[in-house]
């Protein structure tokens, strides 16, 4: 099992200083960023899917080892509401193949307005490329049934645990042989922070559900999208730091905040 440690996109102009040097150009920032994570999650690619040479040139900046999650279009999730699925998926793999060895799992966020659909779920899933990791954020109360959880473990696909405001927004459904999680706003101050007792109880929870820490299928991914005033990096520091002293296998996270 290894625990990848990241957040939700690296261009954000308030991680100067934070993250980033001063005298580090933004357009080396994804180079600055690789070096001191292993993971990130593109969460730009909702809004607008990036083309395949976008892909492929970001896949030709980063380090071999680093691994990078792609939120799927809201044309797919938003716009289609999961229906008609075969060509946006398959739209969405093509460009995402840019990536080659660094693509990772595949995210679908759900809109928050969209009732359980197993059915649609479920045919959803069958379109794309056996092997894929696809992990599911639904965000309606409906989802939260023993048909939805079968629909999940029965195609592999991991139940995205979602985090705000310090408290799961998901069950915390293992369904399958690896995981995923999003941190998407804490209460600890200043605003959007995590508190080290919340960070240390996912580290639990994580490290109680996936206990295989031999197994290499056993990944979970952990992702902070609390970006403001660079809250994301801080926090990913923390909880990785946490992990690794719980004895879980954790990728590479920054060392003490970068200077002006």
């Amino acid at each position: 099992m290894t625990l990848y440690v990241g957040t939700s996109g690296w261009q954000y102009r308030d991680w100067r200083g934070v993250l980033y040097p001063a005298d580090v150009p933004v357009r080396l920032w994804l180079e600055e960023y690789a070096a001191r994570f292993a993971t990130v999650e593109v969460n730009n690619a909702f809004y607008r899917l990036p083309t395949r040479e976008n892909f492929t040139a970001w896949r030709d900046r980063v380090p071999e080892d680093f691994v990078v999650a792609v939120k799927a279009s809201r044309f797919l999730t938003h716009i289609k509401r999961l229906k008609d699925p075969a060509e946006p998926v398959h739209r969405l793999m093509s460009h995402a193949a840019g990536l080659g060895g660094r693509l990772g799992p595949v995210l679908l966020q759900l809109p928050p307005n969209l009732r359980a659909a197993p059915e649609l779920l479920d045919a959803c899933l069958a379109c794309f490329p056996s092997g894929t990791r696809i992990a599911v954020e639904p965000r309606h109360d409906s989802w939260w049934t023993p048909g939805v959880r079968e629909v999940l473990e029965s195609r592999g696909a991991a139940l995205c645990w979602a985090d705000v405001r310090a408290h799961p927004a998901t069950p915390l459904w293992r369904t399958a042989d690896w995981g995923y999680v999003r941190f998407h706003e804490g209460r600890a101050r200043p605003w959007p922070r995590y508190g080290r007792r919340c960070l240390a109880t996912w580290v639990d929870r994580i490290a109680t559900t996936w206990p295989g820490a031999q197994s290499d299928a056993q990944d979970v991914y952990a992702y902070f999208n609390n970006d403001p005033g660079g809250a994301a990096v801080t926090d990913a520091r923390a909880f990785a730091a946490l992990a690794a002293t719980a004895d879980l296998p954790v990728t590479r996270t920054p060392g003490p905040a970068v200077h002006h």
